[in-house]
């Protein structure tokens, strides 16, 4: 399930590294003392759309919107309820408008999503992490496996599931996101989702790769 929420345009100037305050906000609206926070992440969010650069920052004259979606109906309901309850973001930022959408019926075998937030891959390597990147010859396993596990914690038959990036995609790209302070370089490039209709809305809803709950990963 996932949610559609509209802000209004921004008072002050928005930093250009404001994700951690976007993830803040959804983890505001979750609650406190929960089992999500901590724990792997069934739930994505998207970027804030419709940024102008000036003033040393980003602005968003006409609002914007951005949508979180999760496997647990009631965490977005949850969610919803933190949104209407307190609808403040950040920079003046408030909610304006929320819109619930359910899970499509992915009836294909196979479905091609955008990003709506930059797919982020972490292999440890001895004492350092490697970002693995949409090009690297390892990104589409670590894709399909990261998942798999994602699918068993929520009690989901994984086997015939895959995921890969688009290798025909020629504006694929990637992005260095700094996260409080830690950089992380992050792949912008759709990604081809195979499986069940149920394993398609699951990866949808969650996103993919990691750290899909602070901001990487969603789907749109």
């Amino acid at each position: 399930m996932r949610i559609i929420i509209s802000v209004s345009a921004n008072i002050t100037v928005v930093p250009f590294d404001h994700i951690p305050h976007l993830t803040g906000t959804v983890h505001k609206w979750i609650g406190q003392n929960n089992a999500v926070h901590g724990s792997i992440s069934q739930h994505s969010f998207s970027w804030l759309k419709g940024a102008k650069k000036g003033n040393g920052g980003l602005n968003f004259p006409r609002g914007s919107s951005f949508f979180i979606s999760a496997h647990d109906e009631q965490l977005i309901k949850r969610i919803m309820k933190g949104a209407i309850d307190q609808p403040e973001l950040f920079a003046g930022m408030r909610v304006l408008e929320i819109k619930l959408q359910n899970t499509p019926s992915f009836e294909r075998g196979e479905e091609f999503f955008s990003v709506g937030s930059p797919v982020l891959i972490k292999k440890k390597e001895e004492d350092r992490v490697k970002h693995c990147l949409f090009n690297d010859a390892e990104a589409n396993d670590f894709l399909t496996q990261s998942m798999h596990k994602k699918m068993s914690l929520a009690g989901i038959n994984p086997d015939g599931m895959s995921i890969s990036f688009d290798p025909d995609y020629r504006s694929a790209h990637t992005k260095l996101v700094n996260y409080n302070g830690i950089m992380n370089r992050a792949s912008i490039c759709p990604v081809l989702v195979k499986g069940t209709p149920e394993q398609i809305g699951f990866a949808w809803n969650v996103g993919v790769g990691n750290s899909t709950g602070i901001g990487f990963g969603a789907l749109n």
